[in-house]
């Protein structure tokens, strides 16, 4: 890690309200870092939540939020221009697979029109680096475990996996033509407190609890790399201030897809052990001490079998490896969900 994750710096996230963006400027402003956040607080799922974890975030020192949506370029460089940010953890997406088969177009402006904004901020204003979120769900129709970030990955099952590529491809041509240090990271399958109420753990709990049976996709039989939110943040703190230099082995004639000779990189952040999606909701039936029913349903369109993220390169190049297991995790979800719907 570079010295200057130990100094106070200014950080731009984008996504603040949302679950990881909350959860990375929590830790940022803990370690004396001072944050904008900007979200545009919409109603993909349950603003009251989103309201919730931006209330944490204001009662703490160093914390200002702008209310403005990624794809509204002028309001996105005025972010730039009044707060000078040294650096840049765009997190803010039209998140989902399965929506992105009903609702395109926000994949769009959010995913692709907002970035474009992102990236000329950073061109118009420098910034020392822009971390950004990418996907697990890029590797799509690839079948060779674990997934590498030296594999290619030009075989997207869902829009919202192909805006992810595009980010990393969009980051690349600034990073080769503006000198604009840019880090993409895959996140697999993200969990813990504070999460999305569309993801399958939120889902699952509130069925469960109220005496629902829950839809099990793939007969249960999907694994998934589920990493805990803690390690996830950890991750992005850690590259955020590891800036990418080119990479001085990189060749035109074998040309690695995770490096380049621009200051470019793409990491894996994942737990590195993948859990069948039925083991999961046995933890989750232990933890809340109730059995669910299971309405067991086929393969979803744009859904994959299996991920587990090879994390080699994040371990190398930041001395970090999520190891939180699903037992745990699922725990604190649990003990966070009952505290804040008080159930």
């Amino acid at each position: 890690m570079t010295s200057q994750s130990s100094s106070q710096s200014s950080l731009l996230i984008t996504g603040a309200a949302g679950f990881i963006g909350f959860h990375l400027a929590r830790l940022c402003l803990q370690r004396g870092h001072t944050v904008v956040g900007l979200d545009n607080l919409n109603d993909y799922y349950d603003v009251r939540l989103k309201d919730a974890r931006l209330k944490l975030l204001r009662e703490m020192p160093g914390f200002t939020f702008v209310h403005s949506d990624l794809a509204d370029a002028a309001a996105v460089s005025k972010a730039f221009a009044d707060h000078r940010p040294q650096f840049v953890v765009n997190l803010a997406a039209q998140a989902g697979v399965r929506y992105s088969l009903e609702n395109p177009r926000a994949y769009i402006d959010a995913n692709i029109v907002g970035f474009l904004n992102i990236l000329e901020g950073c061109r118009a204003f420098p910034v020392q680096h822009l971390a950004y979120a990418s996907s697990s769900s890029v590797y799509g129709a690839n079948t060779n475990m674990p997934f590498s970030v030296h594999d290619n990955v030009d075989h997207p099952l869902s829009l919202y996996a192909a805006s992810k590529k595009a980010n990393e491809l969009m980051a690349h041509t600034y990073s080769h033509l503006f000198r604009i240090p840019t880090t993409g990271l895959r996140f697999f399958t993200v969990y813990g407190p504070w999460g999305r109420p569309d993801m399958a753990l939120f889902k699952f709990t509130a069925a469960i609890l109220a005496g629902k049976p829950i839809d099990v996709y793939g007969e249960g039989k999907q694994r998934r790399d589920f990493t805990y939110i803690d390690d996830i943040v950890e991750g992005v703190y850690r590259v955020t201030f590891k800036v990418p230099q080119p990479d001085p082995a990189w060749t035109g004639d074998a040309p690695d897809p995770s490096t380049s000779n621009a200051p470019w990189r793409i990491y894996n952040i994942g737990n590195n052990q993948p859990v069948e999606l039925m083991r999961f909701i046995r933890v989750l039936e232990e933890k809340l001490d109730r059995k669910a029913t299971l309405n067991l349903m086929p393969m979803q369109p744009g859904d994959v079998p299996a991920t587990e993220a090879d994390v080699d390169d994040l371990i190398r190049d930041v001395g970090f490896k999520p190891a939180t297991a699903v037992e745990t995790g699922v725990e604190r979800f649990v003990e966070w969900y009952r505290g804040y719907y008080g159930v």
